[in-house]
């Protein structure tokens, strides 16, 4: 066999070969696979807002303006007015100078981390940071020092012994703390107060990537750093397709930082603009979130039932006061177990393996909506009961 063949053998064998679904289409908090309609607790769609008749209004109508797509990258012509706006409105929304629009939050970390975060620099990365921010370290040729996941001391005896303090004007070196703000696949939070006094101690700038945390926690849903009443990362990074219900990414910054992205962000340079249609309904979006009390409301109504019944069912779940409520089971072979058992009654979780987690850490990930009807999680709660 080939190389490539055996590898696939391989993966098969250790029950990690990942399979696509095809979904044919999308109702409220059930999709469609293979013909067969699943309550679905796999996706980010957290408030629900991608099937929103505002936001889908949006995104028809722009396409009449703009056509579906932009046709070029930023700096040629694929920059439109919708950008712009979008822009702005971010940047109003979050508290910061300046946002700058990405196709992907991949490409918002890879410009963020390639191009603020040269050589000579360090950077201090939480163990469980996203696969994009581990990539984009890889690209930045910075020195990087990994700390266990959340594990203040261990950050601080590493910037104790690392770190440069203040960059000089001799060598230009800087120091960055990179974090995840809601971490995907444990759900927890970052702890913004330990994380910002050793920022401020050994003068580092803070990165925080909150893709799972903006639109859906805080008390304007700002994030979870609002949340945890933190002040604001030097530079915050989000994605469109979680709480926004659309696609792409931004990142909030200083202007100057901004500029700089502009400029020497290569993911952001040579890449085909966010489609004007997207942008334009991810306006809409923002405007539903500024207004979405209610529906965070329900959303951590919705966390705190399902985790009050997986309680009394004696289901252990990982701590997460998130969206993001996993179910630790071990093994790659238990987890498909019971994945298919789920499927079987008609529900939908994302089954996540290792290399994404840890080894002896596969875990299904419940996702949990605005949308979801009590009912509905009580369904969830039955068929895990089943399973077990």
């Amino acid at each position: 066999m080939s190389r490539i063949q055996q590898q696939l053998l391989k993966l098969k064998q250790q029950h990690r070969l990942r399979q696509r679904r095809v979904v044919s289409g999308l109702d409220g908090s059930r999709l469609s696979i293979n013909g067969k309609s699943l309550l679905n607790f796999a996706d980010n769609d957290y408030l629900g807002l991608r099937q929103h008749p505002q936001v889908v209004r949006a995104c028809a109508e722009a396409a009449q303006q703009y056509g579906v797509g932009a046709g070029a990258s930023a700096l040629i012509s694929g920059y439109s007015d919708q950008h712009q706006a979008l822009e702005q409105e971010l940047a109003d929304f979050l508290g910061y100078q300046k946002v700058l629009l990405f196709s992907s939050g991949y490409l918002a970390n890879q410009a963020v981390m390639g191009s603020l975060c040269q050589r000579g620099d360090k950077i201090f990365s939480d163990q469980l940071n996203h696969a994009s921010l581990i990539d984009g370290c890889r690209l930045s040729r910075a020195t990087v020092h990994r700390y266990s996941h959340s594990d203040s001391r261990k950050l601080e005896n590493l910037l104790l012994q690392h770190a440069l303090g203040k960059a000089t004007a001799n060598t230009g070196q800087e120091s960055f703390i990179l974090s995840d703000g809601v971490f995907s696949m444990d759900g927890d939070v970052a702890a913004y107060t330990k994380l910002q006094q050793l920022a401020e101690c050994y003068q580092a700038c803070l990165i925080i990537d909150d893709a799972h945390g903006v639109g859906v926690m805080g008390k304007h849903g700002r994030g979870s750093w609002e949340a945890a009443n933190a002040a604001q990362p030097d530079i915050l990074i989000g994605t469109l397709g979680k709480a926004f219900g659309t696609q792409g990414a931004y990142v909030a910054a200083s202007s100057e930082r901004i500029e700089w992205l502009i400029q020497k962000g290569r993911s952001y340079v040579y890449t085909t603009a966010l489609a004007p249609p997207i942008a334009a309904a991810t306006r809409v979006s923002l405007r539903l979130i500024r207004k979405g009390a209610k529906l965070r409301q329900q959303l951590n109504k919705n966390i705190t039932y399902f985790r009050q019944q997986a309680a009394a069912q004696g289901l252990q779940l990982l701590y997460s006061s998130s969206p993001i409520q996993p179910l630790m089971l071990g093994s790659e072979k238990r987890l498909l177990d019971w994945a298919e058992k789920l499927q079987g009654a008609g529900i939908l979780v994302g089954a996540i393996r290792p290399p994404t987690v840890p080894e002896g850490t596969s875990r299904l990930r419940i996702t949990l909506s605005a949308i979801h009807q009590q009912a509905e999680i009580d369904q969830l709660l039955e068929a895990l009961k089943e399973a077990v």
